[in-house]
């Protein structure tokens, strides 16, 4: 991703708070840090297509990983470049795409023009909503064991979240549980698609935190995606897009999630603590 002038927005800002603790206020105020929120558009083209409010870190892993989930491109290498151009309103990322997504996206366009919106990404009726996403292929079993160790391990690799309390966090991990890479961001959904938009990116080397970790003998596919919040339909979606068979949320998923999982094959985890989990779809994937 081509760099600007000014330099992207910080990923967080000090603020003074005066805090309450036992009922009582504080004599004076305190310093703090707060994880900033910034607007981040997403050009194709030249045609704007989505404004997100995201930490702005690690953007062309989130612009490739969005752009995958949402099936703009079909693959990282559709995506010829990325420009960022930074503003005091916020970022704009400039994709260069393949002409066959592009004019893809044009006709998707075409077909939304006019109509009154439901609020989900430019999205308009149900099937569009719960895309056609091919099952994930089956595969050897992953130890619960070593899907809770990954979750364990995730939450030392949140720096931006130790320091202002106020992100979430995806997480990559081999299926022995060996966690590979994280992403950040405000977003749950955001930081699951810089983590998709990193695993895009290894076979050409870009995601260089990858580089000595993963290598082709362990794709992604084979692997374990761990989140910091709730498995919502869409975690399970971007999960399925990514490829990947495990999902391990933090928090419960919903009734659509854990339908969406059995449909596409996805193991479903949810209420990861210490060393207990429940499996909400497919357990046949997941090992005493």
């Amino acid at each position: 991703m081509a760099g600007t002038d000014i330099g992207l927005p910080p990923t967080s800002a000090p603020a003074r708070v005066l805090r309450v603790r036992g009922g009582m206020a504080a004599a004076r105020p305190d310093d703090d840090i707060l994880a900033e929120e910034t607007p981040i558009a997403l050009e194709y083209n030249g045609i704007s297509h989505a404004t997100m409010l995201a930490t702005p870190a690690d953007l062309e892993d989130f612009a490739i990983g969005f752009s995958l989930t949402e099936g703009i491109i079909d693959d990282a290498r559709d995506v010829r470049d990325i420009e960022a151009r930074v503003s005091e309103d916020g970022v704009v990322l400039e994709l260069t795409i393949a002409s066959a997504c592009a004019a893809r996206l044009k006709e998707r366009r075409r077909a939304l023009s006019g109509r009154t919106g439901c609020g989900l990404c430019g999205v308009e009726t149900l099937p569009e909503v719960l895309r056609d996403i091919p099952p994930v292929p089956a595969g050897a079993s992953i130890s619960a064991r070593a899907v809770l160790g990954a979750m364990r391990a995730m939450r030392e690799r949140q720096p931006l979240h130790a320091l202002t309390g106020a992100t979430h966090a995806a997480g990559w991990a081999r299926a022995d549980g060996t966690l590979v890479l994280v992403r950040e961001d405000v977003g749950r959904h955001n930081a699951l698609d810089k983590l998709i938009g990193a695993l895009a990116r290894r076979p050409d080397g870009a995601a260089t935190d990858m580089a000595a970790a993963v290598d082709a003998a362990a794709p992604a596919r084979y692997g374990i995606i761990v989140v910091s919040s709730r498995a919502s339909f869409e975690m399970v979606q971007k999960t399925a897009a990514a490829g990947v068979g495990v999902l391990a949320a933090v928090s419960a998923p919903t009734a659509l999630a854990r339908r969406l999982a059995d449909r596409l094959n996805i193991a479903l985890l949810g209420f990861m603590r210490d060393d207990d989990t429940t499996l909400y779809a497919h357990e046949e994937r997941i090992s005493a």
